[in-house]
């Protein structure tokens, strides 16, 4: 059954040997990377495991599925993945932080004739009354297994909480640093990993810029000291992709972000910033629909229902490094790896399988994957720029 099944495939995408959400960019124009994905759940996921699989944090995969329960998303449900991008309005160099998408992308450098990559990972920053500050920095130092020496203001409110802190935490699992940490210009500031991977995707730090641990794994074994940091405050983000308009909106942050109601000034600004013209009066009540929803989800103008291709079915492994080394493992184990189905506009890393006629015939793939890999895989359905 399972060969016969294979037959049906197009092919695969074997993942990169490194764990990074990679992105080549066409051209210096390029603003619109990756694409969408709807995965079915299984029954004991959870939103949050999910989201790390495919890396996205908290408010990525919340605010893309406002009607699922995130502790109980159930079998079987339609999960949408916000993994195309539209990129920052900054310079293509370093490290560009959007605290309002709670996102960091990464330009490495690159030699005369090399594709400019973008790295992109998700990232927790400050609460209200810490927030992480704006402006341009560089990464001044960078530490593995850390120490910490909390400021007096956080000793004194960890007191006042009844969670006293010693004066030095020391490096290991109880350090809220994580593995590895890069110091900022900004004195105080830190990219660094977290020993709470739940809190990426949230406003929950001091400020400091928190990553899922092997995504500050990865970004600090790549990233030279020196790299400049810019910091922007971008919830509306416009893009043009193959002649197409995309927008991207996110949730207003009130201690930074004064504006009152459904304000379109920015919106407009950022439209205009990408092309000459603002959309069809057709088209414009989309345009206020994307930033009154705050979603997160970046779609072509117009297009109010998600981009899904319907009647393709694909298995997909998510890009965790550990998972997806384990499945092509189990790929060579199950004769595989002579079929090939490169998405197109997608992350280097995500393996995948298809496409498939029905999501049944899918479904026996992916249980066939899941239990020679031991890891989770699920059914997928991509939206229609990656085919």
């Amino acid at each position: 059954m399972l060969r016969r099944l294979l037959s049906t495939a197009i092919g695969l995408t074997l993942s990169a040997s490194v764990h990074a959400t990679t992105y080549d960019l066409v051209d210096t124009e390029t603003s619109v990377v990756g694409h969408n994905m709807v995965v079915y759940s299984r029954a004991e996921d959870t939103l949050l495991d999910i989201a790390r699989q495919f890396d996205l944090g908290y408010r990525d995969i919340t605010d893309a599925n406002p009607e699922v329960d995130a502790w109980l998303p159930g079998e079987n449900t339609p999960v949408v993945l916000p993994t195309r991008f539209i990129l920052p309005d900054a310079a293509k160099q370093g490290i560009v932080i959007n605290i309002a998408e709670m996102r960091l992308y990464y330009y490495p450098k690159v030699g005369n004739g090399e594709t400019q990559q973008v790295i992109t990972h998700p990232i927790g920053i400050g609460r209200e009354g810490w927030a992480t500050p704006l402006g341009k920095a560089r990464i001044t130092q960078k530490v593995k297994d850390p120490s910490w020496t909390p400021p007096e203001s956080i000793r004194k409110e960890h007191a006042e909480n009844g969670d006293p802190l010693p004066r030095v935490v020391p490096a290991g699992p109880n350090n809220p640093l994580g593995a590895y940490a890069m110091r900022l210009s900004m004195p105080g500031y830190l990219l660094h990993g977290t020993n709470k991977p739940y809190g990426v995707g949230l406003r929950v730090s001091h400020g400091c810029i928190r990553l899922f641990p092997e995504d500050i794994e990865n970004l600090f074994g790549i990233t030279p000291s020196n790299t400049p940091v810019e910091i922007v405050y971008q919830p509306h983000k416009a893009g043009v992709r193959n002649g197409q308009l995309y927008l991207e909106a996110h949730r207003q942050q009130k201690d930074i972000d004064q504006r009152e109601g459904n304000n379109m000034t920015p919106m407009v600004k950022a439209i205009l910033n990408v092309q000459d013209g603002l959309p069809s009066d057709e088209h414009w009540p989309y345009a206020e629909t994307v930033v009154r929803q705050q979603q997160g989800v970046v779609k072509p103008v117009g297009q109010n229902q998600l981009d899904i291709v319907e009647n393709l079915w694909f298995v997909h492994a998510g890009m965790n490094k550990k998972a997806t080394n384990k499945v092509r493992q189990a790929i060579t184990q199950l004769q595989l790896g002579d079929m090939y189905w490169p998405a197109r506009s997608g992350a280097r890393e995500q393996t995948l399988i298809g496409p498939f006629n029905s999501q049944e015939e899918a479904q026996l793939i992916a249980n066939e994957l899941s239990a020679t890999a031991g890891v989770s895989v699920w059914t997928a359905q991509l939206s229609s720029d990656a085919l």
